[in-house]
């Protein structure tokens, strides 16, 4: 049975400030739960309404439906619930392709893009301190896993951009060259933007190449293509000379 503190404490982990207080977050889902169990990440508590799936039994707390509703964020709570401790950042030295994200908010978005740096092999992700947290359920319950295996860091990206001294910095901006024409290195660092406002104009006064996804369609007054959309498209021409490569 659960505690009424305990309750409290797991519901508080929605907000990021309570997060970064206590240093932990929450997953949810028997699939995600097991990929952050065999991660390098620490497990604190566990919470099952009945099947035990094989979980560690020493953290295994047993609650009813009811309880579980009570501490879930989802609309309708999946069978397992996981706290974990938030890791200190990981050092990482900038080389090969990183992806840096310059204020995504939205948390479908980000968890996405953590997913396609997974299936990328990206292994850095930098973000500008706007962006959402990675932490957040949402993201965590999009990322589907993938945060296990993307070392994410939160930074002063225009500090971050400027001191880049090998790497070349490319930006996607509606007035970029064509990507699909566009030689690409296989080292680079790619910045993406804003979902409303693009990447922000001190980061483009930092950008050395700028490339842009043309748009085909008749239609001109078509929206801009999502961001996590278009992360995917960008990824995937980077890494095609790769893939071709003897």
């Amino acid at each position: 049975m659960l505690s009424k503190s305990q309750i409290k404490l797991i519901k508080s982990l929605t907000q990021k400030k309570f997060r970064n207080k206590h240093e932990l977050f929450t997953v949810e889902g028997i699939k995600g739960v097991m990929e952050f169990i065999n991660s390098d990440f620490e497990l604190v508590s566990l919470f099952t309404t009945g099947k035990t799936f094989g979980l560690p039994k020493d953290k295994l707390n047993l609650i009813e439906e009811k309880e579980l509703k009570k501490i879930s964020s989802l609309k309708t709570p999946q069978e397992v619930l996981a706290v974990f401790k938030i890791p200190s950042p990981a050092a990482f030295k900038p080389e090969g392709l990183i992806l840096a994200l310059d204020g995504v908010r939205d948390p479908g978005n980000l968890g996405t893009i953590i997913r396609l740096c997974d299936w990328f092999g990206i292994e850095n992700l930098i973000c500008s301190g706007d962006t959402v947290d990675c932490y957040n359920p949402k993201v965590v319950q999009a990322s589907m896993g993938s945060l296990t295996r993307v070392k994410i860091n939160y930074l002063d990206l225009a500090e971050f951009l400027g001191q880049q001294k090998d790497l070349p910095v490319y930006g996607t901006l509606l007035e970029g060259d064509n990507i699909y024409t566009s030689a690409l290195p296989n080292s680079a660092v790619i910045v993406m933007g804003n979902e409303a406002n693009g990447i922000s104009e001190e980061i483009i006064s930092l950008l050395k190449n700028k490339v842009t996804i043309p748009q085909f369609g008749k239609v001109q007054t078509t929206e801009s293509l999502n961001v996590a959309t278009a992360t995917s498209i960008v990824l995937s021409e980077f890494r095609r000379n790769l893939s071709t490569e003897k």
